[in-house]
């Protein structure tokens, strides 16, 4: 078996198999149901992450740690090399990420100003517009967008003077909040066509972090199993969520959730490393399935990922000749709608 790396520029991993006179390709990195790739920016090789995809496959996300590079927005294309990168930063602004972005190519985000204040942003066809909810207190403010609807319906958070955060939605220029019962804070990171709300929070009940589901204003809150911390990031129309979770050893990573059959896949990198705040998170998932986040390796970079599902038995090509025998276990083929919830 001779192994090298497909497209190297963007980083992704297989594996060239010889058999019986016939050319497979078969994934190295197949975790979770989906093959990992590698996507890394100059801008800052250390430390790039992947937070939203939208149907085309164009992801949106940024680079720089904050600290030696400071942060940088972009969207990037396949096949996902340097010059498929195009900046998006606020006007004026010190750092910006895009956080969301839709099947119309709008993307939300938030940029940092002097002052180190952190106001939302929308930019929709090239247009930008500062964001700021009217509740955030802190000094300095405090507003993020995380995520967009192909309505321009967009799910973000604020923090107040003591400090909590506050989920909310946003369209046609009103503010809703969402405010889950029993708990002292609350995130909201998507929002799908339906109107459903992907986001996490903190329990005033036992201090664990649950992610949650708002579906036609009724809540509902998870916990991956075994676990006290996890958080849904994002969220597609076909019922799958995804984020991450910590495991009771400390390790974080990344899961996806189908909310029809109420079940659970962790998807881990396989040059991931363990330990607080190292591992894998998936940030974002569109309707074909596919996934983007980031991980920590063992050199300490934080190296953003795109996942693809695995192919299907028999959708691999085969040349040459030769019997040639092989069965692949897709575990995400979920083509249907987000589900409602009577109140």
């Amino acid at each position: 078996m001779k192994s090298l790396k497909c497209n190297p520029e963007a980083g992704a991993r297989c594996v060239l198999s010889l058999l019986a006179g016939g050319v497979l390709l078969l994934p190295a990195a197949a975790q979770g149901g989906y093959i990992l790739q590698d996507i890394v920016n100059n801008g800052d090789p250390n430390f790039n992450q992947e937070l939203a995809i939208n149907n085309s496959g164009t992801i949106a996300g940024y680079f720089g740690d904050s600290v030696v590079v400071f942060n940088n927005g972009y969207t990037v294309v396949s096949p996902f090399g340097q010059g498929n990168f195009a900046a998006e930063n606020f006007p004026g602004s010190v750092q910006t990420q895009v956080t969301g972005i839709n099947n119309l190519g709008n993307t939300v985000g938030f940029w940092v100003d002097s002052s180190g204040a952190n106001h939302g942003f929308t930019d929709v066809g090239g247009i930008f517009t500062s964001v700021d909810n009217p509740g955030s207190t802190a000094t300095p403010a405090f507003t993020q967008l995380l995520g967009v609807n192909d309505s321009d319906e967009i799910a973000g958070f604020y923090t107040d003077a003591a400090g909590s955060q506050h989920a909310f939605t946003l369209a046609g220029g009103t503010f809703t909040p969402i405010d889950p019962s029993n708990a002292s804070n609350a995130t909201a990171t998507d929002v799908n066509n339906s109107g459903a709300v992907s986001g996490f929070l903190t329990s005033t009940v036992n201090g664990d972090t649950y992610g949650f589901l708002d579906v036609a204003n009724t809540i509902q809150t998870y916990l991956y199993p075994g676990s006290t911390f996890t958080q849904f990031f994002g969220l597609n129309n076909q019922g799958l969520i995804v984020g991450d979770y910590v495991d009771a050893g400390g390790n974080t990573h990344g899961l996806v959730f189908d909310d029809l059959t109420n079940s659970w896949q962790t998807v881990d990198d396989p040059f991931a490393v363990g330990g607080t705040g190292n591992g894998t998170t998936i940030n974002g998932i569109n309707d074909n399935g596919q996934i983007v986040g980031f991980y920590v390796n063992a050199q300490g970079q934080t190296i953003g990922l795109l996942g693809t599902e695995t192919p299907e038995p028999g959708s691999f090509a085969l040349a040459g000749f030769g019997a040639l025998a092989m069965t692949m276990y897709c575990i995400f083929r979920r083509r249907r709608a987000f589900p409602g919830r009577q109140s």
